[in-house]
């Protein structure tokens, strides 16, 4: 069995999935990389090949019919042979000695008394045409270099949380609570994160810059223009995040401190789908924004007042178009003033 499955989403990445798979093969044979090919139409699937015959005792090509980033994802968990389990999409790669400090402690959790569930490690954005790079750390809200509980979670920054970057997950966790991620859908990736965490007991924060995000092309789905014209996908990932808090609600809140993060979260989640709302500047758009809060509304009464009443929902819903304006500012100066991801 391997210590670490790796899955590589790829959708016509041929022009930069090298670099990723490059990366990933200095983790060696402890490590296995599972290129999911999700029905690229340019030179991905040769790639994938190539590779998983050049290392047929690290790399499995997988090639299947599109069905978006999850789906990819998905075919991953389902093909995982190793204990822990981790994504790392095409266009990113990973700090090799950060990399091979993530197996070594790996190794030296596993087989002790306690499981490990989840291990978190800081993530860099590398955004084109910037010298300095912006890494995302979280060594004032968690313990270093130690197991620990929810209950030794501090409080992260407003507005920060962890990313799909940053988590390894023990891969029988994943399939054990049943995550599924939908088809065809964007920004699962906060599915990904979150539909997990009432399972993870343990955790392990391991300080090190492991996992390089890169920002920059043009048709990324984190780009802003990109985001408005998915909005509907933005929603429908918003509102199953909504559902899963108020279905599993029992579990989440029998850890305070794992409610409040996932409350933090969602927090979060729901301002950027406002806030892109608003942007699109369109009444089509803003009927949505009203339907997103009425949702939750609807679905849990004290979950909506925490949100809606809390400094970003405050932010996200003063009215008429001077307070849209002044939600926008203000949405501004808190992703400055907090740090946003």
């Amino acid at each position: 069995m391997k210590l670490l499955s790796i899955t590589v989403p790829c959708y016509n990445s041929a022009a930069y999935m090298e670099r990723c798979v490059d990366s990933l093969l200095k983790g060696g044979e402890d490590v296995e990389i599972i290129i999911v090919n999700d029905g690229s139409s340019d030179e991905t699937p040769a790639i994938a090949d190539r590779y998983a015959k050049e290392y047929p005792t690290i790399i499995k090509a997988v090639h299947k019919e599109n069905g978006g980033h999850g789906s990819a994802v998905n075919a991953g968990i389902d093909r995982a042979s190793g204990l822990y389990f981790k994504v790392v999409d095409s266009d990113d790669w990973v700090k090799e000695e950060a990399y091979l400090k993530i197996l070594e402690t790996l190794r030296e959790l596993t087989g002790g008394e306690r499981v490990l569930d989840m291990l978190i490690s800081n993530f860099v954005y590398e955004k084109t045409g910037e010298n300095r790079h912006k890494v995302m750390r979280f060594k004032h809200a968690l313990p270093v270099d130690e197991m620990f509980t929810w209950e030794d979670v501090k409080h992260f920054h407003k507005g920060q949380y962890i990313l799909m970057h940053s988590v390894i997950f023990r891969t029988k966790l994943l399939r054990e609570c049943g995550l599924k991620l939908p088809d065809h859908t964007f920004y699962v990736d906060n599915l990904y994160v979150f539909e997990p965490l009432p399972f993870v007991r343990n955790m392990y924060y391991l300080d090190v810059n492991f996992y390089r995000y890169y920002i920059g092309r043009e048709d990324q789905s984190v780009n802003e223009e990109v985001m408005i014209g998915r909005i509907d996908q933005q929603i429908t990932v918003n509102k199953l995040m909504i559902d899963y808090m108020i279905e599993n609600k029992s579990r989440i809140t029998a850890s305070k401190r794992m409610y409040q993060y996932m409350v933090s979260y969602l927090d979060i989640i729901t301002t950027v789908s406002s806030i892109l709302l608003i942007r699109s500047n369109t009444k089509e758009n803003l009927v949505k924004k009203k339907e997103l809060w009425d949702y939750l509304k609807k679905k849990d009464w004290m979950l909506y007042r925490k949100l809606r009443y809390g400094l970003l929902g405050r932010c996200m819903n003063l009215p008429g178009r001077s307070g849209r304006k002044i939600s926008v500012e203000g949405y501004k100066i808190c992703r400055r003033f907090f740090n946003f991801n």
